[in-house]
C-alpha cells in the first residue's frame, strides 16, 4: 500500500521546500511507503558533494533567472522546470540499494503501460531508443530512504545546456544538439499531455492518499532553512596541498582535495556525481593522520565494505584515487 502525499495548496514552491518535504516525510511520517510528484520554475539542482563552480554556468543563471540549490543526495547536476516532473518515493528500510531498485523498476512499469519502451542504464538513468528521460538519486535517514528523480515530459533545452558546466569528460558537453543526441523527453512517445500523465502515475503507483495539515507544512518550512542557507548551497571550498581528479567506472567522477603535512594525510574530501549510500565522513575519517602510501591506505581499507559507503567502489579504485597507480 503506497500513500500519495498532498499539500493543502495549489501554488508552486521552491525546490528547496519540495527537498525540506521529502526530509519531512521520512523522519516523521509513520507511513510505511509515500510518493508525491512536483514541479519547479526553472531550477539547477546539484549534488551533495559537488562543488558548484564546476558544476553549474552561475552567469547563465543569473541572467535567465534560474534558481539554484544543493541537495543531500549524491550523482550529478540535472536542471529542472515546469515542463517536466520530479518524482519524490520514501521507505522504511536499511537496504538503499533494494529501495533504489524497487523505484526505478516502479517507474519503468509505469512507463510500460503507457506504452513507452522504457528500460534501466547505468547507476541511476531510465532510457527510452538509447537516449535518457530521467535520472535519479537517493539518500539515506536511520531506517529510512529517499530515492527522487526528473522525469523529462518536455524541457526548456537551451537553458538546460546553458545552466550547467559539464566537465570536459562528460559526453554531453557541446551544446543543444548534442544534448538531443543523448536525451529524450516523454511528449515525443505519449498521447497525453502533462497533466495526464501526472494522473497516471500517481493512480497507478499509490491507491491511498494523505494531505498535510498547515502544521506539517510549518515544520516543513523550517526544514526549509537548513536548504536556504548559503552554507548549504555553496560550501566551502576545501584546503589541499593535493588533488587527484578520476572517473572510476561504474562509481562516477571524483575530485580528492588532500591536505598534507610532512607526507601525512590531515584532511581529506572527496567531490563528485558519486552515489552515496552511508556516512561519507566516518569513511573519510578513517584516512586522518595516516601516512600518504599505498601500503598505509590499504591498511586503512582492510575489512571495509566500500560499498556501504559509495555504491560500487572498491578499495583498489579508491587507494588509487587517493595515492596514485602504482
Amino acid at each position: 500500500m503506497m500513500y500519495y502525499i498532498s499539500l493543502p495548496f495549489i501554488e508552486t514552491q521552491r525546490l528547496s521546500f519540495y527537498l525540506a518535504m521529502e526530509e519531512y516525510l521520512a523522519r516523521h511520517t509513520p507511513l510505511e511507503e509515500c510518493f508525491f510528484l512536483w514541479q519547479v520554475k526553472p531550477t539547477v539542482i546539484f549534488g551533495r558533494n559537488q562543488l558548484i563552480e564546476n558544476e553549474v554556468n552561475m552567469a547563465y543563471c543569473r541572467e535567465h533567472g534560474i534558481e539554484t540549490y544543493r541537495r543531500k543526495s549524491g550523482g550529478g547536476c540535472v536542471y529542472a522546470d515546469m515542463h517536466n516532473i520530479m518524482f519524490s518515493y520514501i521507505n522504511s528500510g536499511e537496504n538503499v540499494t533494494c529501495t533504489f531498485d524497487k523505484y526505478i523498476s516502479m517507474v519503468v512499469g509505469v512507463l510500460r503501460q503507457l506504452g513507452v519502451e522504457a528500460y534501466t542504464s547505468g547507476r541511476n538513468d531510465i532510457l527510452v531508443d538509447g537516449k535518457k528521460v530521467s535520472g535519479n538519486a537517493f539518500y539515506h535517514l536511520p531506517g529510512r530512504n529517499i530515492v527522487h528523480g526528473t522525469m523529462l515530459y518536455d524541457t526548456h533545452w537551451q537553458n538546460m545546456v546553458g545552466s550547467i558546466t559539464p566537465s570536459e569528460e562528460k559526453l554531453v558537453s557541446k551544446g543543444v544538439e548534442s544534448v538531443r543526441q543523448h536525451v529524450t523527453v516523454l511528449k515525443n512517445y505519449l498521447s497525453i499531455d502533462i497533466e495526464a500523465f501526472k494522473d497516471f502515475v500517481r493512480t497507478h503507483l499509490c491507491d491511498r492518499q494523505v494531505t498535510l495539515t498547515t502544521e506539517e507544512v510549518r515544520q516543513i518550512r523550517e526544514i526549509e532553512r537548513e536548504y536556504l542557507d548559503p552554507a548549504f548551497i555553496y560550501g566551502n571550498n576545501p584546503r589541499y596541498t593535493l588533488r587527484r581528479k578520476q572517473r572510476i567506472e561504474g562509481c562516477g567522477e571524483f575530485d580528492a582535495c588532500l591536505e598534507l603535512k610532512n607526507g601525512i594525510i590531515k584532511d581529506i574530501e572527496l567531490k563528485g556525481d558519486f552515489f552515496l549510500v552511508g556516512d561519507l565522513n566516518a569513511l573519510l575519517e578513517r584516512f586522518k593522520n595516516t601516512p600518504h602510501n599505498r601500503e598505509a591506505v590499504e591498511a586503512k581499507l582492510e575489512k571495509v565494505e566500500l560499498d556501504q559507503y559509495i555504491m560500487n567502489l572498491t578499495p583498489k579504485a579508491l587507494t588509487e584515487l587517493i595515492v596514485g597507480e602504482e
